[in-house]
């Protein structure tokens, strides 16, 4: 609940939204790649902003812009190359809702983007803000978003107590930003919500010298910057133990493509195994090999990879194989399995796990290389 203030020293609500729009044509961004195009093109950055930083993002959708320029390229692509253009992005599900929601609207929608933030939000991976969002700026809508940098901003200036994520303080920013959206210059304010939450209210070293929204912000009255917003409740993450099979052939790795559900689906990534402790699974490997005529090769374990997700620990440890190229197993077109070159494996479409350990093991095999 928002704490008690003097709203006779603050500038009015009615005063929020023409400070901001006036303040984002001064001092916003102006030349983002995605700010001039279509509805397809702010879609596609939408989606790649969520989770991942403006500069991290504009190198990526210049590059899967330039493969898939249309939304009917985009539907027509098979998964795999939408993976492999996302791949080191992360939040690979993004990816595989952007490949469905085109298809959906090449279907339900006669190849058009939707219009309307309701028929925007139905489509795959669309929720409420981003529908908003890309109404309020490609059609002239006047919805009202909430994303992490709207939430920021909101928890500073109006002093809101309690986790953003939380549902009734989130209930509690949807109300005020319903009641600060104005009916006129929607895009112009909604981008400066963005702006000012991305390049000022920050949340290590707000600029609070440089905000428009200083005179009213009840966090820079009190010197609370560093509380609001309030940070999610601390849990301890569960560990998980996962065993995965590197085997390795004349500078090759084999991979195997994932199925298209599930935390990695659709990426390329080792072949995983099911057993929970490593003598189970040094058995296992030995069972999987047998089963492609590669019986008599050493398994050996190595150093896991840890990785963070947002709900547990990943604790990965690769099992190593080693063969020759005369043993190498001859994979059927259509097999899941794939051979690819190390030196290029950190350019396929892997896991962020995956890819640390192939870049690790392929480092480590070429400084052997060079040692006397």
């Amino acid at each position: 609940m928002a704490p008690q203030t003097d709203e006779s020293t603050l500038v009015r609500n009615d005063d929020f939204a023409p400070t901001l729009v006036h303040w984002q044509r001064l001092h916003g961004r102006h030349d983002l790649p995605w700010q001039h195009g279509d509805a397809y093109g702010v879609w596609v950055s939408e989606i790649m902003l969520q989770q991942t930083q403006v500069q991290t993002v504009i190198g990526y959708y210049a590059r899967f812009m330039a493969r898939f320029p249309t939304l009917a390229a985009l539907a027509a692509a098979d998964e795999g190359s939408v993976m492999e253009s996302w791949s080191g992005l992360g939040y690979y599900a993004r990816a595989r809702n952007l490949h469905r929601a085109a298809r959906e609207v090449m279907q339900r929608f006669d190849g058009r983007f939707p219009a309307t933030a309701g028929d925007i939000a139905s489509l795959p991976g669309i929720g409420r803000s981003t529908a908003a969002a890309i109404a309020t700026f490609c059609f002239g809508a006047h919805e009202p978003i909430l994303d992490g940098n709207v939430k920021r901003v909101f928890a500073r200036v109006f002093g809101i107590e309690g986790f953003p994520g939380a549902r009734a303080v989130e209930q509690q920013m949807w109300a005020l930003a319903h009641e600060l959206m104005p009916t006129r210059d929607g895009a112009a304010y909604t981008q400066a919500l963005m702006d000012l939450g991305a390049t000022v209210c920050t949340r290590a070293r707000p600029r609070c010298a440089d905000c428009p929204l200083r005179a009213r912000c009840v966090a820079e009255r009190a010197s609370r910057q560093r509380e609001l917003p309030a940070p999610r409740p601390a849990k301890v993450r569960p560990q998980r133990l996962r065993f995965a099979l590197l085997i390795e052939c004349a500078g090759r790795v084999l991979l195997e493509r994932r199925p298209g559900q599930g935390i990695w689906g659709g990426l390329l990534s080792l072949p995983e195994l099911t057993a929970q402790t490593q003598p189970d699974a040094l058995a296992e490997a030995g069972r999987w090999l047998a089963s492609h005529g590669l019986s008599d090769h050493a398994v050996e374990a190595m150093a896991p990879v840890v990785h963070g997700f947002t709900h547990f620990e990943l604790h990965l440890v690769p099992l190593h194989v080693c063969i020759a190229s005369s043993a190498a197993p001859v994979l059927a077109a259509k097999t899941a399995l794939h051979w690819q070159p190390l030196d290029s494996a950190t350019e396929a479409a892997l896991p962020a796990p995956v890819r640390k350990l192939l870049a690790q093991h392929d480092a480590g095999r070429r400084t052997s290389r060079r040692l006397p």
